[in-house]
């Protein structure tokens, strides 16, 4: 999933990115359905539930995030141009640090955590878990702070992204024009590619089908197809997961594909969009 980002010489081309983009796809997936084994338990969620020996007020789940982030601060997490805490006033690492080359132009300056926290613990937490509390308070969160990492990075890395079409000679002197007028809404139809965002939707919708199937009693059949339950696993049949496929029988799964998809849809092409406008508009700067 990761790049080697010290070794990057210039901002990566598109489809290096996109590599990259479709390999957080499954650590998304595969981190809501670790997830959506535990029930809502809407109390970690909550200020003052729960009694914390330092008198901190937040909720368990704020707090624990900043333990977590502060033990990866230390190790110099946070000095990747492709992380970003969801908390501040974090230790320095006791590592030495890391030389990074300057693809981008600050990269720190762009934190849109707040808006991908709320949009989680609000609209994902509830469409993927089941009501109620089991308890299990520290895997739920753990578990959350997995989904919470993955989706900032999948999000942030509308900077490469902006960057990469930023540095194409085909579109970068329309680019240049645009920043200069700020003109945000010229800017977002010269990045949308609307036939990648479909293609990726597809791709999404058949990822969350098969990845959310009971794989347990999986075995291969003489006609080289993948049995599960007693029937033929959906989703196999064709990339894009065509509601034909699905529709007639929906397979109950993990986690809802459709949920998936409109996670996606709804929340994470807008926002990497969002992050990938605020870049481009402080691109030139310092030029």
């Amino acid at each position: 999933m990761s790049r080697n980002l010290l070794i990057l010489a210039a901002a990566p081309k598109l489809s290096e990115l996109r590599d990259t983009l479709v390999r957080l796809e499954d650590t998304i997936i595969f981190a809501l359905i670790e997830r959506s084994q535990f029930k809502h338990n809407s109390k970690i969620y909550a200020a003052n539930e729960m009694r914390f020996r330092d008198g901190y007020s937040g909720s368990f789940l704020s707090w624990f995030l900043k333990e977590v982030e502060s033990v990866h601060a230390k190790v110099r997490r946070y000095q990747s141009p492709d992380e970003y805490p969801f908390t501040d006033n974090l230790p320095d690492p006791v590592l030495p640090p890391l030389e990074y080359p300057p693809v981008l132009v600050d990269p720190q300056s762009i934190n849109i955590n707040d808006e991908i926290f709320n949009m989680y613990i609000n609209t994902v937490v509830p469409g993927i878990t089941a009501q109620g509390d089991d308890t299990n308070y520290g895997s739920s969160a753990t578990r959350d702070i997995e989904c919470l990492q993955a989706l900032s990075r999948r999000i942030h890395y509308g900077k490469f992204v902006a960057e990469s079409k930023f540095q194409d000679p085909k579109t970068h002197d329309e680019y240049v024009r645009l920043i200069k007028e700020k003109n945000r809404d010229r800017l977002m139809e010269l990045l949308t590619n609307v036939h990648v965002e479909e293609q990726l939707l597809k791709r999404l919708k058949a990822k969350a089908l098969i990845y959310g199937q009971d794989l347990s009693t999986a075995s291969l059949s003489p006609d080289g197809s993948i049995n599960a339950n007693g029937r033929a696993l959906l989703g196999l049949n064709s990339l894009s997961a065509s509601s034909s496929e699905v529709s007639d029988d929906k397979v109950k799964t993990r986690v809802d594909y459709d949920l998936v998809v409109s996670l996606y849809r709804d929340y994470v092409i807008p926002l990497t969009k969002e992050v990938e406008i605020e870049y481009l508009l402080h691109r030139l700067d310092n030029n």
